[in-house]
């Protein structure tokens, strides 16, 4: 697949060496990305709040009436990759022309398991979750990087070697030049114990991956690990959005809380029942339109309402406003 590594390469040394230049912002989106998102600091967009609907519906209509009963603009994709074109069609169209962002295909999978069927197994689901993407308009298809332990998403003293970040380059390059994606990015979450892991780990992958069609999926929350990213996770999230926002492309909604116990304890927790700043986080977001943020990882459709009442009454707080 063609690159422009000149532009995405002058853009990330600005990253690097100029980042004050960054933090003033962005006045124009990158010519040959079609979901770029332009910074816009002086009049906060409107937030897409969205997240998994529960209510059972039988087509695109009756999918857009649920979303919207549950406040909704944007929303996972709603079919699977043996959906027909007509299918696919018929979503992208009500989903248009009701305003709602389909934010993300999932392809949950290990694509550098040390164990090779896993490994082409996830490969596969990668290319059919990037090319459902496609077929959709969904803003990305998000994967972790994967881990080289026995758990597809755990730790392992493999996972921060310079042969398996390598390895990640090579691994998502493939994806993105099998599918040849258009319309659509493919990313990869922020992991506590794999790369990406930070802010600058992103922007070396960014580098290093060098393809159009690859994207930054933002989630904050899977950046906390330790008591100093915890009680700083306001700065790390401005850090993230400063150095990284133009190319999010969609985010995750939770929250996270420190166990007063010995030694460090953090467990992922319902929005607005943990320490991430949130207010910091939907400042940063609302600078970016068209950037969804997706509740997700909670059991119950109340659950869900309550996440969703709290993120709103935080951007209410702020002046901010939902699409």
């Amino acid at each position: 697949m063609s690159s422009n590594p000149t532009s995405r390469r002058s853009l990330l040394k600005r990253s690097f060496v100029a980042a004050a230049a960054i933090s003033g912002g962005w006045t124009k989106a990158r010519a040959t990305n079609p979901q770029s998102a332009i910074r816009n600091p002086k009049s906060p967009a409107p937030i897409h709040l969205g997240g998994p609907v529960f209510e059972k519906y039988r087509d695109p209509e009756g999918w857009v009436a649920a979303l919207k009963k549950l406040g909704y603009s944007a929303a996972y994709c709603p079919v699977g990759v043996k959906a027909s074109d007509a299918e696919v069609k018929a979503y992208e169209d009500a989903a248009k022309k009701a305003g709602i962002i389909i934010a993300e295909t999932g392809a949950w999978s290990n694509p550098i398991s040390p164990k090779e069927a896993e490994r082409k197994a996830a490969l596969e689901k990668c290319r059919q979750q990037l090319t459902l993407a496609d077929r959709i308009g969904a803003r990305c298809c998000v994967n972790i990087s994967g881990s080289r332990g026995d758990l597809w998403d755990g730790p392992s003293p493999r996972n921060f070697t310079q042969e398996t970040f390598d390895m990640i380059v090579e691994t998502t390059r493939s994806i993105i030049d099998a599918v040849k994606p258009t319309r659509t990015f493919f990313a990869l979450e922020t992991m506590p114990w794999a790369y990406p892991d930070s802010p600058d780990s992103y922007l070396r992958l960014f580098q290093a991956i060098d393809r159009k069609q690859f994207g930054v999926h933002m989630d904050p929350v899977n950046l906390v690990c330790s008591p100093q990213r915890y009680y700083g996770s306001g700065a790390l999230i401005r850090e993230c959005f400063e150095k990284l926002g133009p190319y999010i492309k969609s985010c995750h909604a939770k929250d996270i809380l420190l166990q007063e116990k010995l030694t460090t304890h953090l467990d992922e927790v319902r929005a607005g029942t943990g320490g991430l700043d949130y207010t910091t986080f939907l400042k940063e977001l609302s600078k970016y339109p068209g950037v969804p943020l997706m509740l997700e990882h909670l059991s119950k459709a109340e659950d869900y309402d309550q996440a969703a009442a709290y993120i709103r009454s935080v951007a209410k707080d702020q002046g901010l406003s939902f699409a």
